[in-house]
């Protein structure tokens, strides 16, 4: 199956990232820390930006959270981090944005829930406020609709008149048009109100794969609006993981969607920027995006009794994203490197000649030797008990061969 061509949308400049308008599909993150701590806050931005977040949103839900967001704007600049910062709002944010206009100057976007921008009366007057002060600063909004804090007045009207319709619907497809109806709705108010429409982000988020993949096909088939997406509260570990990649890469399959976060509840203690290398493997995989050098290796069996190869490939792997902030300086284009570590004969050969540079191990009771080939040619049969060792040094030279400025520039 072919990938299907981009949905057209229009392109929406975020701090100096342009999302939509057939840029490249955005990765963003989100921190968990508490905003009011500004050097924990700068330190996991920094954290999730060196990962490869390109947007990175944070919570600013009272006074003291709103008044730290300059001075980590500033630290993280201080320190070469040039990441935008989007404020996540809720209830009060027409408040704190007026109340604090350094913040409001200091942020990338503004994300707005239509479902708690305010309720009843102050509803409208608040989110008309949210907008004019995005206006002012000249600030893009997210208008993101989430299904568990939806318009229950949007709802309820609805729900009333499904009933009396004579072909009523199911109570599911009444909840998918609301949150669809509420996001364009608010984006139309928007527009109203004078925010133009290439300031304008809309997210539909819901946390069952089958209604995020339904209410975005519907939503992208209603409007020309760039599109984030993601399951939201998608879980912990491999649940999340699939559940999010199963849903966005149908999306995605189809066209659909801008930019992406990949909503993982991380382990007590655990590595926040695990969302992110998510995100850009979900992204590389279906071939969107090439973020990282891919390491092919083989998933082992009863040839493979040795762990050579699985430390191999490890280790390469970890090199080669450790390096990576540096080696995007020194070597561009090395993330379109592709390696192979195959642990025996039967396969190893032949991957290793579809990669850049790829070694075929002995598997249990072979002759040890390994092969080594280059851009589909055998170079080398490497032999010894430091094989490892000898073809991470063939990989180094590669790369400074292939990559590196130095001698592009003599080349040229």
């Amino acid at each position: 199956m072919s990938i299907s061509p981009r949905r057209h949308s229009v392109g929406v400049n975020v701090g100096g990232v342009m999302v939509g308008g057939g840029a490249p599909i955005v990765v963003q993150s989100m921190t968990n820390t508490d905003t009011a701590d500004i050097e924990a806050t700068v330190r996991q931005v920094a954290q999730l930006w060196r990962a490869g977040s390109e947007i990175v949103r944070i919570t600013v839900d009272r006074d003291e959270a709103a008044a730290a967001v300059p001075h980590i704007r500033d630290r993280l600049a201080a320190r070469g981090v040039n990441v935008p910062i989007v404020g996540d709002f809720h209830y009060i944010g027409h408040k704190l944005l007026t109340d604090h206009p350094a913040a409001a100057e200091a942020l990338a976007k503004y994300r707005i829930n239509p479902g708690n921008v305010g309720f009843k009366a102050k509803r409208d007057t608040q989110f008309a406020t949210l907008i004019e002060l995005a206006m002012k600063y000249d600030k893009p909004v997210r208008i993101g609709v989430n299904w568990g804090s939806l318009d229950e007045e949007l709802l309820t009207r609805l729900m009333d008149e499904n009933s009396a319709s004579t072909t009523p619907v199911s109570a599911a497809a009444v909840q998918r048009e609301a949150i669809i109806q509420s996001a364009l709705l608010s984006a139309q108010r928007a527009e109203e109100l004078g925010l133009a429409r290439d300031h304008i982000i809309l997210s539909t988020k819901v946390s069952d794969v089958q209604h995020l993949i339904a209410v975005y096909q519907d939503l992208a088939a209603r409007c020309d609006y760039a599109l984030h997406l993601g399951l939201t509260e998608a879980g912990m570990g491999s649940k999340g993981i699939v559940a999010s990649s199963a849903a966005m890469g149908i999306l995605l399959q189809q066209g659909i969607g801008d930019t992406i976060r990949v909503s993982l509840t991380p382990e007590p203690g655990g590595d926040r920027t695990q969302e992110v290398r998510v995100a850009q493997e979900l992204l590389q995989t279906m071939g969107f995006r090439q973020f990282l050098p891919v390491v092919a290796a083989c998933p082992g069996c009863g040839r493979t009794t040795s762990q050579t190869f699985q430390v191999l490939a490890k280790e390469i792997q970890d090199h080669l994203s450790a390096s990576m902030p540096e080696w995007k300086e020194r070597y561009p284009g090395v993330e379109s490197l592709s390696v192979a570590v195959m642990g025996c004969i039967v396969n190893g050969p032949g991957e290793s000649k579809h990669a850049n540079i790829g070694i075929s191990l002995p598997g249990t009771g072979e002759t040890p030797a390994a092969p080594v080939f280059v851009d589909g040619q055998k170079v080398a049969t490497l032999r010894g008990a430091d094989v490892a060792e000898q073809f991470k040094v063939m990989v180094a030279d590669y790369i400074e061969k292939r990559f590196g400025t130095a001698e592009k520039t003599a080349a040229e």
